[in-house]
């Protein structure tokens, strides 16, 4: 018989696919955010609000599934990235030719950007985020992302995961484009700091929901670092591939990820429902030639 657990579950199984697909989102995030903002010139105003949209229409229907379904899981996670890479850049930017170019003065309607700079925009960040845990462990409810079951307990979940994509931005802009290690540099220092991580999921002393929080806020800087890296010029370090044709190659690998995920996904449930009735069937069947 199907358990309550498995039927309500809406949220993956941590494994080394979920963390390929999570860099893969992350990246293509940034590639997609500054393809709105910058390329199309609608602005990181105008572009917050639309993507922020796109996020709750994504949210509405993850939270209205009754299971988990790859498809939804990771279109939400993608419009959260995207969303958090404007929310960033309208937070610590501004429209000086620092961070306009072309000769650029202005892009879209609206406010061009608060100017907070990263330090303090990454503050704010954390704060929220602080705020946010502190609220989920005042609630009593898990931590542990497969075994959140609830309405409240997700919506927890996601406030995080929208406050923490938009942290990863900030950090991995500071990265690439004010701490002067570059695109590379970053993103080889986010991937030291990830391997730290996966050493100390063997000592028992450091909770592994934990490491899992830390792994998922850094995996965005590394994921800001590599599509700033594909997609910025080669006088800055970058590859200069644009950001229409990195979007459309990562959306691609993630959507392909996706349906192999789903796929999985499938045949786990079909094994799941299959085998208590095979149990049933196998003593009748041991008789028989």
């Amino acid at each position: 018989m199907t358990t309550t657990k498995s039927v309500m579950k809406k949220l993956p199984e941590v494994t080394l696919a979920f963390w390929i697909m999570k860099i893969a989102a992350t990246t293509l995030g940034e590639t997609a955010g500054d393809l709105f903002a910058q390329t199309l010139k609608l602005g990181y105003f105008l572009t917050t609000i639309g993507l922020f949209l796109v996020f709750v229409v994504t949210l509405v229907i993850q939270l209205r599934s009754s299971r988990y379904n790859p498809f939804f899981y990771w279109t939400v996670i993608l419009s959260t990235s995207m969303a958090g890479t404007t929310m960033s850049d309208f937070m610590n930017r501004d429209a000086s030719t620092k961070f306009l170019s072309n000769g650029a003065t202005k892009l879209g309607w609206g406010p061009q950007g608060l100017g907070l700079g990263y330090p303090e925009g990454a503050a704010i960040l954390i704060s929220i985020l602080l705020l946010i845990f502190l609220g989920w462990k005042l609630s009593g409810m898990t931590f542990q992302i497969t075994e959140i079951v609830t309405f409240r307990g997700e919506a927890l979940f996601w406030s995080a995961i929208l406050v923490s994509n938009t942290l990863g931005t900030s950090m991995g802009d500071f990265l690439s484009d004010s701490s002067g290690l570059g695109y590379l540099g970053g993103a080889a220092l986010v991937t030291g700091l990830l391997l730290v991580l996966l050493a100390l999921m063997k000592a028992p002393s450091v909770p592994n929901v934990l490491l899992f929080w830390i792994a998922f806020v850094l995996t965005r800087p590394l994921g800001a670092t590599a599509g700033d890296f594909l997609t910025k010029p080669v006088a800055k370090g970058g590859l200069d591939l644009g950001t229409a044709g990195s979007s459309a190659v990562l959306l691609a690998v993630l959507f392909g990820l996706m349906a192999y995920g789903h796929v999985q996904e499938r045949r786990a449930g079909t094994a799941e429902s299959e085998g208590p009735e095979a149990e049933a069937v196998s003593p009748q069947e041991a008789g028989r030639p």
